[in-house]
Parts: C-alpha cells; structure tokens; sequence
C-alpha cells in the first residue's frame, strides 16, 4: 500500500491554474479508473485528475459533502479522502493525508507494464443465468470488472465455452470462459461492460 509523504490540511481541490502549478499544487490530468469503496457500496470511477493534496472523480451515483471513500487506484495503491464539493456528476476529494502523487503515478505506470496486472474490479455477491447451447443454469459472481468476472460453477464449464450471461439487473452480455480450476473461473466479456454500469454494486443485488 501506497504510504502518503507527510501529513497535511484537507482543502477543497480547484481548478489548475498558473498559480496552483508549482510544488504539492500541482494537478495532473489523469485517465484511469478506480476502485472507490464508500459506506455499504462500491464501484469503479473514473479519476480526472490528482495533485498532492486531492483528486477529482467523475460519477452519476449521489455522493455527499463529508462522505469518507478508500480510492484503490490498483491493490496496491490506496488513498483515503473526504468528498468537499460535488456538482454535475463529478466531485472533489480531499485526502487525509498529503502524497507524493508524481511517486504514485509512477508507480501505478510499473504496475501496469508487469506481467499479470489486472484491471480494478469490484467484489459481488450475485447470481447470474448463464446459457449455454440452449441450457441455462445459475453461477455465482464474486468479482467483475469492465472487461470479465470471476464466478463460482459446480464444474460444467470448461475453459473456452461460449455463453450468454444475464445479470440481475438485466444486463446481457456475451462471454467466454478463459479459466477454470477449483469450482471457481473467470469470464471475459466480447464487448466490454461501460464504466457508468458499474459505479455501484447495489445495482446487482438480488
């Protein structure tokens, strides 16, 4: 985990300008999706931008001032923050503790080049129905990403099987299964799930 550069006051993140880009001020524009873990709720948001200090985070679900949210920029890489201003599907965090946010940026761009990096996904407890030429049958998601999920099976689904996956919100999409061992595997998605159906995990419950 990713240990912050020295204690600082919490401010409400603004606007890069002229003045703000010297020294811990400075905001990096930033294209990355994030685990944010909130109060009985978690989902991937896209981060816009980071400096020292803070971060700003886009995001349709409702969010409040003060709300306290553990960001995992990958699982290794975890800052905590309060929200300090929300406004037009986007809002500002402040973190607890101050950062090294060029280390940090540093850091996730090795991560991403070693081999075995997986994406941010978010934790399930949640049925599926999985069809399989004209059969269908009810897996268990544990975890899902944008681009695949892991599941649990009772051992009818070998490696390289096509199925059609509906999830408990509706959502359809077409799968392949790239590994299984162990009464778990792991699914990847033919077209990619977007950012915003996964923003909260609430919307799979059930």
């Amino acid at each position: 985990m990713i240990e912050p550069r020295f204690s600082g006051t919490a401010h409400e993140p603004r606007a890069a300008t002229d003045g703000d880009r010297r020294g811990g001020d400075r905001y990096r524009t930033v294209w990355r999706i994030a685990k944010v873990v909130r109060d009985n709720d978690v989902g991937l948001w896209r981060v816009r931008n980071i400096s020292d200090r803070g971060m700003q985070l886009a995001a349709d679900v409702p969010v409040h001032v003060d709300e306290n949210l553990d960001i995992y920029l990958s699982d290794s890489v975890v800052l905590k923050g309060k929200i300090v201003w929300a406004d037009g599907g986007r809002c500002g965090v402040a973190f607890h503790e101050e950062i090294d946010g060029a280390g940090v940026l540093k850091q996730l761009a090795a991560e991403q080049r070693a081999y075995g990096y997986r994406a941010p996904r978010i934790p399930l407890h949640s049925r599926a129905k999985a069809q399989v030429d004209g059969v269908e049958s009810i897996i268990e998601l544990v975890d899902m990403s944008q681009s695949g999920a892991g599941f649990v099976h009772g051992g009818h689904l070998e490696v390289g099987r096509h199925l059609h996956l509906t999830l408990a919100d509706g959502l359809e999409r077409k799968a392949i299964v790239r590994w299984a061992r162990g009464g778990r595997g792991g699914l990847w998605f033919t077209e990619p799930l977007n950012r915003v159906d996964l923003e909260s995990i609430r919307r799979f419950e059930g």
